[in-house]
């Protein structure tokens, strides 16, 4: 299981993270302050660290310094947001910086893109009959390969790991495309037609009204 420690003083914020990261498979383990995190560090081995910069005791940057040498990719979770902020925390060896507050689908997003950058992720993801490989890049409906072009494959992982959550279609647009929603809902709509063609799901994969989408589970739709 791909462990993730979380090195957040907000209390709030690092309970709503461990719930999250939880539901999606992860173990996570959260600490408060930046000496509590190197003192864990010391005797236990994590896949990745969520760190925030300004922490009791250590602060983010130097906390960094000592996380590097463990060879552990980190995603830097603040309120700084500032262009030199941003730059700093990237050019001292970050993975990714995202600033507070965060889109919670997005941040899991960027997640699974650091782990497979470090080869640390589940490649195969499942959804009641559909099996899709991720290093493959296949995806099968009950053991048949079923084509699919790259964006069709793209969406399908992201609807997947995000099972019952709402899905707007600007942050589809975003994670998917990977760039900036300008209003046009056609492209999004027409890969989401074609995935619930294509893979049997139009009945769970639900227009959500001045939203977007949501894939809902098998119990949802008993």
């Amino acid at each position: 299981m791909i462990k993730i420690l979380s090195v957040e003083d907000d209390r709030l914020i690092s309970r709503l993270l461990e719930i999250n990261l939880k539901d999606k498979g992860y173990a996570c383990t959260c600490v408060y302050d930046g000496m509590a995190a190197a003192d864990l560090l010391e005797h236990e081995r994590f896949d990745l660290v969520l760190l925030d910069i300004m922490l009791p005791e250590v602060d983010g940057y130097e906390l960094l310094e000592y996380i590097k040498r463990l060879e552990i990719p980190v995603i830097f979770l603040t309120a700084k947001g500032d262009v030199a902020d941003r730059v700093k925390g990237l050019n001292l060896g970050a993975e990714d910086y995202i600033v507070k507050p965060f889109v919670l689908v997005e941040l899991l997003a960027r997640i699974e893109v650091v782990l497979r950058r470090f080869k640390k992720t589940d490649v195969v993801y499942t959804f009641d009959n559909i099996t899709v490989d991720v290093q493959k890049r296949s995806a099968c409906l009950d053991g048949v390969l079923i084509d699919t072009t790259p964006k069709e494959f793209d969406l399908l992982v992201l609807f997947i790991k995000n099972v019952n959550i709402a899905l707007f279609r600007n942050k589809i647009f975003e994670l998917v495309w990977d760039g900036d929603y300008e209003g046009d809902t056609r492209t999004v709509d027409i890969h989401v037609q074609r995935l619930r063609k294509k893979f049997h799901l139009e009945k769970k994969l639900k227009t959500i009204y001045r939203v977007g989408y949501r894939l809902e589970s098998s119990a949802e739709n008993v």
